[in-house]
This record gives C-alpha cells, structure tokens and sequence, in this order.
C-alpha cells in the first residue's frame, strides 16, 4: 500500500482557533448582499452580515416596520431606539430607497447590479418593482443569487396565509411539543407554549443561510446564481426533533411535558429542579453510566438517600436519545432524590460545576444576560462591546458562533440610523454588473446529477464525518444532501446514537395498516432517527485506536476535504488525528469540530447535550409562563438542529473560503453558543435598561398584539393560535365568532384596551373557541384576513398539512435494512441546484460498517481478503 501524501505546509496558520488578529477576514469577505428584509429574513442578514459580507440594508422613506419593535432604549417608542432593530441588524449599512417609486428604478437597479446575493422578504414586491418573475430576476442579473423567505412558500392552499412568529410556532409543531405536563389523568389544563423570541425566524433563517452558501460554492464553480427560497413554515415544521420520526415510523405521538422533551413515555417528575432562593438547574441523564457517577457523588454531600450502584455487569454503553426512552418510577425516584439535593442549596452556592467535574449532565438554569461576563464567554469572544456614538458607551452583543485559525466572526458596526449610508452606497454603485470577486473555477469531472435531474452544489467535496448526535450528525446531513460524499465513520464501542423512532415491527406495511402505535424493532440498523439525521451518507466502521485504522483513517482524510467531529474537545487530537496531524496529511484540510461548550476556555470538557446546553445559554429560562410558574423551557432539543445549522455553514463557508485563497481551517464551533446567539435582545434590554427577562407565556408585548395566545377548541388537547396586530385583524376575528359586540367592549375597543384588559380578553375569546373545531377555525378567521394557525402535532404535519405536501416537504429513501421511508427534505429550495436527502448514494442511512469493503476498495485499494483480515484483527 502507498503511504500517505503530504502536500506543500500551509503557512501562517494560527495552531488554535481564535489566535488571530482583530483584522482577520469573515468567510464572506468581500461578498455585497442587498438586503430588502423584515422580521422574517433580517436575521439571515445579520448572519452574513457576521461570516463577513457587507450587508447594504434597504429601507422605504418611513423606515423598516421592525424599528417600531421594542424594548426601546429608556422605554420610549422611537424608531431610532429599538433594542430589537439593533440587534438584528447590527454590522449593516442603510440606504433609504422606495422601491416602488418609478423615478428610483435607476437607483434600485444600480444597486442590485452591484450585489452578489439579494435577500428578500418583500413577499413579491421587489419582483413586481423590478418587472420581474421570480425566475426571470436571476436570468437577469446573471450570477446573483436571490434568497427569499416567505411565509408558507410559493405555491400550496395556504401560501397567501397570515402569519407571524407564534402561528408559525404553532403549525409547525413547535407548541405542541413544548408547554407543561398535563393534570393527573393526562388531561391537559394549560396551552401548549411557544418558545420566546423570534424563534421561528431564527429557524428560518439558519436553514436560508445554509441554502445561501450552498448557491454561493455552486457559482464560485460555474458562474451560475440562482433563485434560494425558504418557506418559514416548512423550515419550523422540521425543526422540532423526535416527534417526526415517531410519527412515521411507528405511529406514535409525544406529549409534552415541563422543561423536558416531548415523549411517547409521560411522567410528572420535571428534570429541573428549584435552589431554595428559587432558581432552577437540570439534571440529566439516568443511564448506568449517570448513575455510576451519581451516587459517589451525592455520597460525599451525605444526600444520596436509598440509592446504590448499579448492579454488577450492567450495560454501562447505552445511550438514548433524550425523550426516547421510557420512564420508570425507579428513575422518577432518581430525580426527585436529586431535586432534593438543588433544594438544600442557593442558586450561587449549588455545586454543578463539582457535579460536571464527576461527569454529571449538571447546568443552571441562566438568565441571557448572566453569560456576559462569564469568564468561558469571554475567552472565546462570544460577546462583542459595540461601540453607539450616541449613547456614548459600547454596549454588549452576542457576535460569535465559533472560533478559527483563518477566520473570524465579525461584530461589525452599531446598527445603522435610518438611511445613513444612502448617498455613500448610492454613489457608488456601479453601471455595469459587479465583476466576481473570483473567477469561476469549473471542477473537475462531470457533475453528478441528483435524483432531480440537476447538479449538486457541494460537488466534489468529500467530507470524513466523525460527527454524532444531532448536533454534529446533522449538520453533515444536510452537506450529504447537498451533494457532498459523506463517509461517516462509528465504532462499535462507541456508536451513534442509533436507538430513537425504530422501525415498526412488520415493517412499512404494517405501518400503513396501523391505528395504534406500533411496537418497534431493536435492530440499531433500523432507527428511523438515525435515517432521518443520516440519510445520504456512506458508513465505515474503523477502529482509530488500532495502528492499521488509524492509518486507513490517514489515507482516507488525504483525500478528503473536511475532517468534521462531534466528540468532547481533544478526544481526535489524543487518537492521533488533531489539527497539526490533519495539516501534515493535507495542509489545505478543513477541520470542523462542534462541542456544548467549545475546546477554547474553561468549560472545554463539560458534558453537554441539547438541554444542558440551551440551560447555559439561557433559551430554557427564557421559555414559560411568568413567574412564580417553572421555566416550561423546550419541548426538544433545539440547540440540536440550530448547531446542526452552524455545523453546516462551518463547513460550506470553510469550503468557500478555501476554494477563493487556497487555505484551509480549524473551526471549534460551541452548540452552546448557537443559543446565545439567539439572546441579543434580552442582553440589550439588561444592558440599555436595567431589566432581567421575565417569562411571557404566549403573550407579545415587544410587537404589541391581543389577543395573542393559544386557545383551547373542541377536542382532546387541540388549540389555536391566534394573534391581532391591526384594527382590521381584530374587527375580522370579531365577525367570524359572531360577536360584534367585543369590538364596541370599552376594554376592547382600542389596541391599548386589549393590552390592559388580556386576561378578560382571552376569557371571552375561549367561550367560543372552546367550541370550534380548530382547523375549520383557523381556515375561517384566515379567510377573513386574521393570523391564526392551529397547534399542530406530528400526524397534523405529517397527514393533514396540505401545504406541506405541496412543499414535498418529505422524501422517500431507501435504506439497505430498514427499507423505504420518508425522510425530511432540506426546506432551502435551490432552482438549479436543489438538494436531495438521498445524496450522491441515493441511499437512506448506512447500517453499521456498511459501506467497508467499497470505500477500502476504491479509495485505499484494498482487496476484499484484505479487508476479510481486517474485520478479524479489529480494525474495521
């Protein structure tokens, strides 16, 4: 066999993530995005706006509606002064422009010339200013990529609906996996709650970055732009994370339950528990192995009560998914004895920082603004001290999502007054179309064509996939789809977590006949969680701690593109494949690795998944009814998919960088840090005001609205979500109830009455909801031109929705044991080059070590007695 090929060293690499200059360049350096956006795609902005493109913000002559989004600064309305406009458009300059006024047609038209991505959420309008269609803007402008975001898509019954973040929260499944646990007898009392801010959005917004960068590595190698367009509804509907899966595959729904995932197994012990000053921690994880470390621990505090080891020769390997396994009273009983101890305790003195150090899944309940000035936080830079000329004083932001040895996130400017820039950019724009910034480099080969019939965008690029989880997992998913050759790499003695939505037992024909839940197989070849993350990728088992595995795993990262890792900080570097290693095998390499916390700082080897993380970054106190009411916090792990997300753009904007200069990465990307990224308003408001968040329930007091909330209807746990920002919205909802004389109510007659008076408010509006089917509800009050939307659960998606059906919101793939499934589709949709969850392999989910014999075959050369001697040694 041939050794490896060391390529020419790569110079000037900083050796760990964020040793760099304050100087050093976004990803997106030198890239120009038009923004025409609102709330629904300003987020996107800020994004880009951060992995380093100059986002020009265009805003009509009374500016953006989202400057009349508060808190304010000093809590006075001012358009100047929203902590909301601030945050998410902080890093952008603003030219104040009417795009539908004829005589600034020239203008308007200079300025899109000049730019290599225009985003749009004018929902048409920039299209109709233009005299466009939505295929014919990227014709014109040859090589511009246009993103649009929309609210429930381009086509589909409900693609004229209204909407706003809790209805999208609410049809995409969010709510219904989120809330509090029932009354004795499962019957639930309280409404399904939706996740605060902006979280739809956000969502939204993650998934239309990812499809952004995927256009943008397709016209680095063709010229070619395209239009990339993302239904907000669609990217929440396959957001949340186990509720899908079980629906399909087995018929089973989830239930909600407080400050825990949803799951098909309901209790009523809560994983938080409260300091006696009233804070709140959580504490995961009852498997052998939590327990093994569990009970020394509480032994040395003498508070481990009747608790004992586990029993000799228990499986200490297994690991579930959170919210896939089934509860007992025996773990119920481990909580409570635990919640016992955060009882003895204020919120100060509880020593979780002694329970990580033990290897407990152990976290406080934060509030956003307590992680400012946390000395982790501040190692790695998370927060960035912008400077605002007019306050005089810098004011923190959350401003990074990782750390580089290349490149760096960037805080960029204040956010701009309105129209601030218009004569500086105006000017400057140029007559002719923008040259790119590189020419095109075609690659080598001829493309292969998707099961689309079209190119992938991620063509050629080869990634070796040490991810897991969620977090990392899905991230590579979504390169997979993407047209990247993904080769996941497990080993028996620490798989994946592949045990979560199996297979029904008889298969999908048994599936289509059911009207119950089905029991599920425990072949780990047959999680439908685990096609759903996976699905698109090849699968080697190789054993790296073995000589011959190690240097298979050298030969095959030769050959790759991106080395991409899920695993605690240091876990590769000590088997032998670290950066510095990585470089000598390809100086050009990219590696990308995601932890809860990130390797830089001090909470590098803390253990942490989705929950823990979203506890620290303080998504999960932020969740609920107001106090004196428990964080209800997130019904998933949401901190899964958004790191999923960022694990993706890590890999996609390495790659572009890479493909422009020539030189390659190490990214330490935080799960944990994905959520704080989240929290700039509430640190604002701390910052501004004075103001710690409290928690809102369903209620929107930032864009105010009432009613705003979920409402119980006829029928076993079925709700609808109903919000009125206008007048209008209010007189509508009021006709369609049949109660005319709501609008004439003293308490209701003005926008200001309805705040005041919201509880008497929702009191009226259940009377009559209570009695009305919720979907037939919810098409009456939008045909009536009112934000509305049901709770929707995973079969309400999976069966009813027709406007995901019209999305092809799902995709069949075939997977070698577990056969043919509906899997969930990238929502970006991509005109020339969309994605495919089949992948290059056309294939679902490998099964363990599936694919050895092909990938040593035709990368290493291996005969198939050689890879026959292998399997005997251990290797793979």
């Amino acid at each position: 066999m041939d050794g490896v090929t060391v390529r020419q060293d790569q110079a000037g690499v900083a050796v760990e993530p964020g040793k760099l200059d304050a100087d050093a360049p976004g990803m997106l350096a030198g890239l120009r995005v038009v923004e025409f956006a609102d709330e629904l795609a300003e987020y996107a902005g800020l994004i880009l706006a951060g992995l380093g493109a100059e986002v020009i913000k265009v805003e009509p002559p009374e500016g953006s509606p989202t400057r009349h989004i508060g808190p304010f600064a000093g809590d006075t309305p001012d358009p100047e002064k929203s902590l909301h406009f601030w945050t998410y458009n902080r890093g952008k300059r603003s030219v104040r422009l009417d795009i539908a006024d004829p005589a600034r047609r020239e203008a308007l038209e200079a300025l899109i010339r000049s730019a290599d991505i225009v985003l749009d959420s004018t929902r048409g309008g920039l299209h109709a200013a233009l005299g466009e269609s939505l295929e014919s803007l990227p014709r014109r402008f040859p090589g511009l990529v246009v993103a649009r975001m929309t609210p429930f898509g381009d086509t589909g019954p409900w693609k004229d609906y209204r909407a706003s973040d809790l209805i999208h929260l609410a049809l995409g499944g969010v709510m219904m996996n989120c809330g509090y646990d029932a009354a004795p007898g499962w019957k639930y009392d309280l409404p399904p709650i939706a996740p605060q801010l902006w979280h739809a959005y956000h969502i939204a917004g993650e998934q239309l970055t990812v499809g952004i960068l995927a256009a943008l590595l397709h016209r680095l190698h063709t010229g070619e732009g395209q239009d990339v367009s993302v239904a907000v509804h669609e990217a929440v509907s396959k957001n949340t994370e186990l509720d899908v899966m079980s629906w399909v595959m087995r018929r089973a729904p989830l239930y909600r339950m407080t400050c825990r995932h949803a799951g098909e197994h309901v209790n009523h012990v809560p994983n938080i528990g409260h300091t006696k000053d009233g804070r709140w921690f959580i504490a995961l994880g009852l498997s052998v192995r939590d327990q093994t470390s569990l009970v020394p621990f509480l032994a040395e505090y003498e508070m481990q009560a009747d608790l004992a080891m586990p029993e000799q020769g228990a499986d200490s390997r297994a690991r579930n998914i959170p919210g896939s396994a089934a509860g007992d009273e025996s773990k119920a009983h481990i909580t409570e004895v635990i919640q016992r101890f955060m009882r003895a305790y204020t919120y100060e003195d509880m020593p979780w920082r002694e329970a990580q150090a033990a290897g407990l899944l152990w976290a406080p309940l934060r509030k956003p603004h307590e992680n400012v000035d946390d000395p982790h936080w501040q190692v790695r830079g998370t927060f960035a001290e912008v400077v605002h000329p007019e306050l005089g004083r810098a004011l923190p932001y959350p401003a990074s999502r990782w750390l580089s040895t290349e490149t760096r996130w960037q805080p960029g400017a204040r956010a701009p007054q309105l129209g601030e820039h218009t004569e500086a950019v105006l000017d400057a724009a140029p007559a002719g179309r923008k040259p790119p910034l590189v020419p095109a480099k075609p690659r080598e080969g001829q493309p292969r064509l998707s099961a689309h019939g079209k190119a992938f965008p991620l063509q050629g690029v080869r990634i070796f996939d040490f991810s897991w989880f969620l977090a990392s997992a899905g991230g590579t998913r979504l390169c997979a789809a993407l047209g990247a050759d993904v080769i996941k790499v497990e080993w028996k003695e620490n798989p994946d977590t592949r045990l979560a939505a199996m297979a029904p037992v008889g298969g999908r024909e048994a599936r289509q006949k059911a009207t119950a839940p089905l029991p599920g197989v425990t072949d780990s070849d047959m999680g439908g969680q685990f096609n759903n993350k996976n699905a698109g990728k090849s699968g080697l088992s190789l054993n790296i701690r073995h000589p011959k595995g190690l240097e298979i795993a050298r030969r095959m990262i030769a050959q790759s593109d991106v080395v991409a890792e899920g695993f605690s900080p240091g876990v590769l570097k000590r088997l032998g494949l670290g950066y510095e290693a990585l470089r000598e095998i390809r100086p050009d390499i990219i590696y990308v690795q995601q932890s809860g916390m990130g390797g830089v700082g001090t909470y590098g080897r803390f253990r942490t998944i989705g929950p823990v993380a979203a506890a620290f970054a303080g998504t999960a106190e932020m969740s609920g009814l107001p106090e004196p009411a428990m964080p209800a916090g997130w019904g998933y792990s949401y901190l899964d998919w958004i790191g999923a997300y960022g694990f993706a753009m890590a890999i996609m904007g390495s790659l572009l960088h890479r493909d422009r200069t020539g030189r390659g990465q190490w990214i330490d990307s935080s799960q944990c840090e994905s959520g704080i990224f989240h929290c700039g308003v509430p640190i604002l408001d701390r910052a501004v005001n004075g103001r710690s968040w409290t928690r809102i329930g369903n209620r929107s007091p930032y864009k105010p609205a009432a009613p705003h909330g979920a409402y119980r209807c006829a029928g076993e746990d079925r709700w609808i979500a109903i919000a009125c920002f206008t007048e209008e919205e209010w007189r509508g909802l009021c006709q369609v109830a049949g109660h005319p004389g709501w609008a004439s109510d003293p308490r209701f007659a003005t926008l200001e009455g309805r705040l005041a008076h919201q509880d008497a408010l929702d009191v009226a509006l259940t009377s009559w909801t209570r009695e009305q089917e919720a979907h037939a509800c919810m098409a009456a009050l939008q045909a009536a031109g009112v934000p509305a939307g049901v709770c929707q659960n995973a079969e309400d998606r999976c069966d009813r929705d027709p406007q995901l059906a019209a999305l092809d919101w799902m995709t069949e793939v075939t997977g070698t044991k577990i056969g043919r499934w509906p899997v969930t589709e990238l929502p970006a949709k991509l005109s020339a080059t969309p994605a495919y969850s089949g992948g290059i392999i056309d294939r679902g989910a490998p099964g363990y070590g599936e694919d050895n014999e092909r990938l040593l075959r035709d990368l290493l050369g291996y005969s198939a007695r050689e890879v026959a001697e292998l399997a005997a040694e251990g290797v793979i």
